[in-house]
C-alpha cells in the first residue's frame, strides 16, 4: 500500500449534499406543493437551490432535518408545529 492510498483511507469521507426535486420533497415531508411553498414563504421550510433559470432542487439533508424537527416537536406535549 503506497502512502497516498493509506492517506486517503485515514481521512474521513466528506458527504456531498444531495439535491432532490419537488416530487421527492413531497414524498419525504408529506406536504403538497402549495403547502411547501407557503411554508418557504413563512420561513418554516428550507428553500430550494436555484439550479437554472427554470429549475430548482432542495438539499435532501435540509429536508430530512426539517422532518426530524417536526417529529421532535410533535412528541413534546403541548407544543404544536407552525
Amino acid at each position: 500500500m503506497d502512502s497516498q492510498t493509506k492517506e486517503r483511507r485515514t481521512q474521513p469521507r466528506l458527504t456531498e449534499p444531495n439535491l432532490i426535486k419537488l416530487e421527492a420533497v413531497k414524498r419525504i415531508c408529506g406536504l403538497s406543493r402549495a403547502s411547501i411553498y407557503s411554508a418557504i414563504k413563512l420561513g418554516t421550510f428550507p428553500p430550494p437551490v436555484k439550479l437554472t433559470r427554470r429549475a430548482s432542487a432542495w438539499v435532501k439533508e435540509e429536508v430530512d432535518a426539517w422532518v426530524q424537527q417536526r417529529i421532535a416537536i410533535s412528541r413534546r406535549k403541548g407544543i404544536k408545529p407552525d
